[in-house]
């Protein structure tokens, strides 16, 4: 029965890929930025939907297992007040410059405000290199699931793969507009979903305070932030947020809004879309930790299908799943997708000039790319076992350290290309360091300090910027006038 209700939702995704199909235009404009016709409670469920991964579900739950309620501090908090802040003041500048000068990509603004081919090139291996582990977030995010909710009768590899190819169905036939669209269905699914399994697994525990008192018993540092959470690992959190600043999957989405006045709704309601998510799978994290004991390691990935399996009747179990791997869904496909629109719209189109790309040709390089890029995924997912917080944690810490580029690119105009360069390089460098080093101590932080590497990633780009852009000659006039003067 579970595996029956599971299949019925993966056949309803299809369909609205589907069904957003009749209204392509087979331009990549339409494909990549649906044309710029998204409204406001769409843009709020894809913005948020292709956030709130499988990290804010399995990752915050596996986390608060080990680590206490001091989790819902980490990240909920501060994503809750600096997401709508960069959506505000970056977001909808860019959207801005993107519907004015025509760009559908993340790529083409960076290069068109420096001038350079070899900076685009550049932060498209940057990009590319970052968002690996966050593709791998949903794919393994998927396996675990299907797995742990079928009691093994559909293994991990196969759960992801099944996925995959969900995923390439709907993104290979409707672009953004059905990304989109299916974004906004799945997002509410596991908001609504997400709620009732609070509700049911409480219940069929005995109630809230019940079960707290059955965790304070057992595991009464799960209840304080204590020792588990140090005070310069929850400042240095704050800075993580920035992330969404330079996610390509978010830059894709802003340019899809209708207008400025698209972005009121996602600001306003994205607080309250956070603590509707995070707090369901940070307080099921910590009771899971009792009901569930004895997870090691990534094996905590699994605690809120654990809970699920153990306290919901068949047939909401299998909804309930459903609306984990509606949270999975939601951002592996609209991170392919813009990874897709970089490839074919700033490697294949721009750098083939001489051999213009038809409209019809690039869409199906787009799909080509989606369905290698799927494949590469799901590869990797078969060889890393990490958690999948810290996997996230990784990819957000490299976006982080890009953010001070997106602020200098709108508000700045002494910033200069060598400016830029020295920025990527420098956060490259400085994250290529650090997953290196902390790769095998889990724990890890600056010195033992507790202080997270994401805050000297940060420093040393926007150091690096501001230092080589002050040195090195001034952009051209013409150039600022595009971005700057009035009107642009």
């Amino acid at each position: 029965m579970t595996i029956a209700v599971i299949a019925v939702y993966l056949i309803l995704v299809l369909a609205i890929g589907a069904f957003s199909q009749r209204f392509l235009r087979r331009t990549g404009e339409d494909y990549f930025v649906a044309t710029r016709s998204i409204g406001p409670f769409v843009l709020l469920m894809s913005l948020f939907g292709t956030h709130m991964t499988a990290f804010s579900l399995l990752g915050a739950s596996g986390e608060a297992y080990h680590r206490g309620i001091g989790v819902f501090a980490l990240m909920a908090s501060s994503s809750a007040l600096v997401v709508p802040l960069v959506f505000h003041f970056v977001g909808t500048r860019l959207w801005a410059l993107g519907k004015r000068h025509g760009y559908l990509t993340q790529l083409q603004f960076f290069r068109d405000r420096w001038g350079s081919d070899g900076l685009g090139l550049l932060l498209f291996a940057v990009l590319l290199t970052l968002l690996l582990p966050y593709l791998l977030i949903g794919v393994k995010g998927a396996g675990i699931t299907l797995a742990q909710i079928t009691s093994g009768q559909v293994p991990e590899v196969v759960g992801s793969l099944l996925i995959c190819a969900v995923v390439l169905g709907y993104v290979a036939s409707g672009g953004l507009r059905g990304t989109a669209w299916a974004n906004t269905f799945q997002t509410v699914v596991f908001m609504v979903l997400g709620t009732v399994a609070v509700f049911t697994i409480v219940g069929n525990s005995g109630g809230l305070a019940a079960a707290m008192e059955r965790v304070a018993a057992a595991r009464p540092e799960l209840l304080v932030r204590g020792a588990a959470v140090r005070p310069l690992e929850l400042l240095s959190y704050t800075a993580i947020p920035l992330s969404v600043g330079m996610f390509p999957h978010i830059f894709m989405h802003w340019l899809t809004a209708r207008s400025a006045a698209t972005f009121r709704l996602p600001i306003l309601a994205y607080p309250l879309c956070v603590a509707i998510v995070w707090l369901p799978s940070v307080l099921l994290g910590v009771i899971g930790a009792v009901d569930v004991p004895g997870l090691e390691g990534p094996a905590a990935n699994a605690v809120l299908i654990r809970m699920i399996g153990l306290h919901a009747p068949q047939i909401l179990a299998g909804l309930l799943a459903a609306g984990v791997i509606a949270a999975v869904m939601s951002s592996l496909d609209s991170q392919i997708l813009a990874l897709s629109s970089l490839f074919t719209e700033d490697i294949l189109r721009h750098h083939r000039r001489h051999d213009r790309m038809s409209e019809r040709r690039q869409v199906r390089a787009g799909r080509l790319w989606v369905a290698g890029l799927l494949a590469l995924v799901f590869a990797l997912s078969l060889v890393v076992d990490r958690s999948i917080f810290r996997l996230g944690v990784w990819s957000f810490t490299g976006f982080a350290g890009l953010f001070p580029l997106a602020v200098a690119a709108v508000y700045w105009r002494r910033a200069t290309l060598q400016g830029a360069y020295a920025s990527i390089l420098t956060t490259a460098g400085l994250w290529g360091y650090f997953v290196v080093r902390s790769w095998n101590e889990p724990g890890y932080s600056v010195g033992g300090t507790g202080l997270m590497p994401v805050v000297v990633i940060l420093a040393g780009s926007a150091v690096s910027l501001v230092l080589v852009s002050l040195v090195t000659r001034p952009p051209e006039r013409d150039r600022l006038q595009r971005f700057f003067e009035a009107g642009s």
